[in-house]
């Protein structure tokens, strides 16, 4: 399990590294907002673990760059408000933590997090189509369609983030997890098998200019 700790403040930063390293998780930190979002655009997380007074962008702006993606995030904070913690809850965060805190409970609350997501994540659903991320299968109309694992990587990604346009550059970064080089035919090739594959014409629809969108 990988973990993202976003907190400018680096003694609570590495006191955090130090627990979730403790526990077997690995740990990445970053201290300013911007940077934050580098980290998110090039890695996949199974968590992050978010403070929302930051440089660069605050925590609330950061959520709703990960919120498409489907990572987890608690928000740790001393903004104790209750508008606050709504607000963050709102977004899309799993948990919400008041500073201070102590670490066996941040440690409790990641291990809750990250279960409840993991079940949630065994199966994706969306347009039609039905994915079990463990067993590694594609059902649509009650019979299984043969999927290549980047096709498969494909499909999980649209239906995390059905409804929303996507840029040809994010899809190739996210599920080819390599540098854009300007070259659209590979994306654009998947998605046209994609499409005939699971009769997705009508729904995979190309975005003038951005690149595809699933609507489901």
């Amino acid at each position: 399990m990988k973990i993202l700790v976003v907190e400018d403040d680096r003694a609570i930063s590495d006191f955090i590294r130090s627990g979730v390293e403790s526990e077997g998780y690995t740990c990445d930190q970053v201290f300013d907002g911007l940077r934050a979002c580098d980290l998110l655009a090039e890695n996949m997380y199974d968590l992050v673990l978010l403070d929302v007074m930051l440089p660069g962008a605050d925590g609330f702006e950061i959520m709703e760059y990960i919120a498409p993606v489907g990572m987890p995030v608690i928000f740790i904070t001393a903004k104790a408000d209750v508008s606050d913690r709504v607000k963050g809850l709102r977004l899309g965060a799993e948990d919400y933590l008041i500073k201070p805190f102590d670490l066996a409970e941040l440690l409790a609350r990641i291990e809750v997090v990250l279960r409840r997501y993991k079940k949630g994540a065994a199966e994706l659903n969306g347009a039609g189509v039905t994915l079990n991320l463990d067993k590694h299968t594609c059902i649509k109309d009650g019979r299984e369609i043969h999927l290549t694992q980047i096709e498969f990587e494909l499909c999980a990604f649209f239906i995390r983030n059905k409804n929303t346009a996507l840029f040809r550059e994010t899809i190739y970064e996210r599920v080819w997890q390599a540098e854009f080089t300007g070259d659209t035919r590979t994306v654009d090739l998947h998605v046209m098998r994609l499409r005939k594959k699971l009769d997705w014409e009508e729904r995979l629809v190309t975005v003038n200019r951005i690149g595809y969108r699933l609507n489901a």
